[in-house]
Protein backbone atom coordinates (compact mmCIF):
# COMPACT_ATOMS: atom_id res chain seq x y z
CA UNK A 1 0.00 0.00 0.00
CA UNK A 2 2.75 2.16 0.55
CA UNK A 3 3.50 2.63 -3.05
CA UNK A 4 0.22 4.22 -4.06
CA UNK A 5 0.95 7.65 -3.49
CA UNK A 6 4.59 7.21 -5.01
CA UNK A 7 2.76 5.88 -8.27
CA UNK A 8 0.57 9.29 -8.21
CA UNK A 9 3.08 11.64 -6.66
CA UNK A 10 6.69 10.39 -8.68
CA UNK A 11 5.80 7.47 -10.56
CA UNK A 12 9.32 7.40 -12.31
CA UNK A 13 11.01 6.65 -8.79
CA UNK A 14 7.98 4.22 -7.96
CA UNK A 15 8.49 2.00 -10.23
CA UNK A 16 12.54 1.92 -10.11
CA UNK A 17 11.62 0.94 -5.96
CA UNK A 18 8.70 -1.74 -7.09
CA UNK A 19 11.40 -3.43 -9.73
CA UNK A 20 13.96 -3.57 -6.40
CA UNK A 21 11.55 -5.45 -4.00
CA UNK A 22 10.88 -8.22 -5.88
CA UNK A 23 7.53 -8.97 -4.65
CA UNK A 24 5.90 -12.09 -5.29
CA UNK A 25 2.25 -12.08 -6.49
CA UNK A 26 1.06 -13.73 -3.39
CA UNK A 27 2.19 -10.87 -1.34
CA UNK A 28 1.45 -8.26 -4.23
CA UNK A 29 -2.24 -9.76 -4.23
CA UNK A 30 -2.58 -10.09 -0.03
CA UNK A 31 -1.42 -6.69 0.15
CA UNK A 32 -2.06 -4.47 -3.01
CA UNK A 33 -4.68 -6.00 -5.43
CA UNK A 34 -7.26 -7.37 -3.31
CA UNK A 35 -7.50 -4.16 -1.32
CA UNK A 36 -7.92 -2.03 -4.47
CA UNK A 37 -9.83 -3.93 -6.00
CA UNK A 38 -12.28 -3.45 -3.29
CA UNK A 39 -12.52 -0.02 -3.84
CA UNK A 40 -14.85 0.19 -6.95
CA UNK A 41 -16.57 -3.21 -5.49
CA UNK A 42 -17.65 -1.78 -2.43
CA UNK A 43 -18.09 2.02 -3.70
CA UNK A 44 -20.51 0.59 -6.73
CA UNK A 45 -22.21 -1.69 -3.75
CA UNK A 46 -22.77 1.60 -1.51
CA UNK A 47 -23.96 3.34 -4.90
CA UNK A 48 -25.96 1.06 -6.65
CA UNK A 49 -28.32 -0.21 -3.81
CA UNK A 50 -28.19 3.45 -1.64
CA UNK A 51 -28.83 5.91 -4.67
CA UNK A 52 -28.91 3.88 -7.77
CA UNK A 53 -27.74 4.31 -11.46
CA UNK A 54 -28.59 7.95 -12.48
CA UNK A 55 -29.68 7.60 -16.31
CA UNK A 56 -30.61 11.28 -16.56
CA UNK A 57 -33.84 13.07 -16.91
CA UNK A 58 -34.88 11.57 -13.28
CA UNK A 59 -34.15 8.29 -13.90
CA UNK A 60 -32.55 5.67 -11.39
CA UNK A 61 -31.61 2.30 -11.40
CA UNK A 62 -31.51 0.89 -7.94
CA UNK A 63 -30.97 -2.53 -6.88
CA UNK A 64 -31.63 -4.61 -3.78
CA UNK A 65 -29.38 -5.76 -1.40
CA UNK A 66 -29.17 -9.32 -2.63
CA UNK A 67 -28.65 -8.50 -5.93
CA UNK A 68 -26.18 -5.95 -5.15
CA UNK A 69 -23.58 -8.64 -2.62
CA UNK A 70 -24.12 -11.01 -5.85
CA UNK A 71 -22.84 -8.46 -8.82
CA UNK A 72 -20.24 -7.33 -6.31
CA UNK A 73 -18.45 -10.60 -5.45
CA UNK A 74 -18.84 -11.54 -9.32
CA UNK A 75 -17.54 -8.28 -10.54
CA UNK A 76 -14.67 -8.28 -7.90
CA UNK A 77 -13.56 -12.22 -9.00
CA UNK A 78 -13.88 -9.97 -12.74
CA UNK A 79 -11.54 -7.89 -11.79
CA UNK A 80 -9.03 -9.92 -9.77
CA UNK A 81 -8.79 -11.86 -13.40
CA UNK A 82 -8.10 -9.46 -15.40
CA UNK A 83 -5.14 -7.94 -13.29
CA UNK A 84 -3.68 -11.41 -14.26
CA UNK A 85 -4.89 -11.64 -18.04
CA UNK A 86 -2.79 -8.07 -17.86
CA UNK A 87 0.27 -9.89 -16.39
CA UNK A 88 0.13 -12.94 -18.91
CA UNK A 89 -0.16 -10.04 -21.66
CA UNK A 90 2.81 -8.51 -20.67
CA UNK A 91 5.15 -11.43 -20.45
CA UNK A 92 3.50 -12.67 -23.62
CA UNK A 93 4.72 -9.33 -25.12
CA UNK A 94 8.08 -9.26 -23.66
CA UNK A 95 8.64 -12.53 -25.50
CA UNK A 96 11.18 -10.89 -27.73
CA UNK A 97 13.26 -8.79 -24.75
CA UNK A 98 16.59 -10.72 -23.64
CA UNK A 99 15.94 -9.10 -19.99
CA UNK A 100 11.77 -10.96 -19.86
CA UNK A 101 10.57 -10.89 -16.76
CA UNK A 102 8.63 -14.26 -15.17
CA UNK A 103 4.90 -13.72 -15.47
CA UNK A 104 4.82 -13.48 -11.57
CA UNK A 105 6.83 -10.06 -11.96
CA UNK A 106 4.29 -8.81 -14.86
CA UNK A 107 1.32 -9.66 -12.79
CA UNK A 108 3.04 -7.22 -9.91
CA UNK A 109 3.24 -4.84 -12.52
CA UNK A 110 0.17 -4.69 -14.34
CA UNK A 111 -1.53 -4.96 -10.60
CA UNK A 112 0.42 -1.12 -9.36
CA UNK A 113 -0.37 -0.05 -13.00
CA UNK A 114 -3.93 -0.94 -12.52
CA UNK A 115 -3.92 1.51 -9.59
CA UNK A 116 -4.82 4.60 -10.96
CA UNK A 117 -8.30 2.45 -12.15
CA UNK A 118 -9.00 1.06 -9.36
CA UNK A 119 -8.56 4.34 -7.14
CA UNK A 120 -11.57 5.69 -9.66
CA UNK A 121 -14.51 3.36 -8.37
CA UNK A 122 -14.56 5.93 -5.76
CA UNK A 123 -16.74 8.13 -8.08
CA UNK A 124 -19.20 4.81 -8.06
CA UNK A 125 -20.31 6.37 -4.74
CA UNK A 126 -22.51 8.27 -6.69
CA UNK A 127 -22.89 6.33 -9.91
CA UNK A 128 -23.63 9.02 -12.37
CA UNK A 129 -23.27 7.81 -15.92
CA UNK A 130 -21.30 10.65 -17.54
CA UNK A 131 -19.38 11.12 -14.11
CA UNK A 132 -18.16 7.56 -13.96
CA UNK A 133 -17.12 7.31 -18.34
CA UNK A 134 -15.39 10.70 -17.50
CA UNK A 135 -13.42 9.63 -14.56
CA UNK A 136 -12.74 6.32 -16.11
CA UNK A 137 -11.22 7.96 -19.22
CA UNK A 138 -8.64 10.04 -17.04
CA UNK A 139 -7.95 6.82 -15.08
CA UNK A 140 -7.49 5.15 -18.47
CA UNK A 141 -4.85 7.92 -19.50
CA UNK A 142 -2.94 7.95 -16.26
CA UNK A 143 -3.20 3.92 -16.52
CA UNK A 144 -1.70 4.78 -20.07
CA UNK A 145 1.49 7.14 -18.39
CA UNK A 146 2.32 4.53 -15.87
CA UNK A 147 2.79 1.69 -18.58
CA UNK A 148 5.18 4.71 -20.75
CA UNK A 149 6.86 5.46 -17.70
CA UNK A 150 7.47 1.79 -15.75
CA UNK A 151 7.95 -0.29 -18.89
CA UNK A 152 11.45 0.98 -19.84
CA UNK A 153 12.18 -0.09 -15.84
CA UNK A 154 10.61 -2.69 -16.09
CA UNK A 155 11.97 -4.57 -19.38
CA UNK A 156 15.35 -2.28 -19.55
CA UNK A 157 14.89 -0.65 -22.66
CA UNK A 158 14.79 2.98 -24.01
CA UNK A 159 12.18 5.22 -24.20
CA UNK A 160 11.62 5.01 -27.88
CA UNK A 161 11.03 1.47 -27.58
CA UNK A 162 9.11 1.79 -24.55
CA UNK A 163 6.30 3.94 -26.40
CA UNK A 164 5.79 1.08 -28.92
CA UNK A 165 5.37 -1.78 -26.38
CA UNK A 166 3.37 0.02 -23.45
CA UNK A 167 0.77 1.50 -26.67
CA UNK A 168 0.30 -2.52 -27.66
CA UNK A 169 0.06 -3.51 -24.28
CA UNK A 170 -2.26 -0.41 -23.60
CA UNK A 171 -3.99 -1.35 -26.64
CA UNK A 172 -4.75 -4.83 -25.26
CA UNK A 173 -5.38 -3.46 -21.83
CA UNK A 174 -8.45 -1.33 -23.19
CA UNK A 175 -9.76 -4.52 -25.15
CA UNK A 176 -9.52 -6.59 -22.07
CA UNK A 177 -11.38 -3.72 -20.18
CA UNK A 178 -13.86 -3.63 -22.27
CA UNK A 179 -14.31 -7.42 -22.06
CA UNK A 180 -14.45 -7.15 -18.49
CA UNK A 181 -17.03 -3.86 -18.64
CA UNK A 182 -18.96 -5.64 -21.20
CA UNK A 183 -19.55 -8.58 -18.70
CA UNK A 184 -19.78 -6.79 -16.07
CA UNK A 185 -23.03 -5.16 -17.53
CA UNK A 186 -24.43 -8.63 -18.76
CA UNK A 187 -23.90 -9.95 -15.75
CA UNK A 188 -25.40 -6.46 -14.25
CA UNK A 189 -28.14 -6.77 -16.61
CA UNK A 190 -29.66 -10.63 -15.66
CA UNK A 191 -28.40 -9.79 -12.02
CA UNK A 192 -31.52 -9.36 -11.01
CA UNK A 193 -32.56 -12.94 -12.15
CA UNK A 194 -30.00 -14.78 -10.59
CA UNK A 195 -30.29 -13.34 -7.18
Amino acid sequence: MNHIWGLMAHPNQEMREIKQENESVSHHYTHHVLFMAAIPVICAFIGTTQLGWNLGEGRFIQLNLLTGVGLGILFYLIILGGVAVMGRVIHWMARDYPQRPSVQRCTVFAGYVATPLFLCGIIALYPLVWLCVLAGALALLYTGYLLYVGIPVFLNIDHDESVRFSGSTMAIGVLVLEVLLALTVVIWGYGPRLF
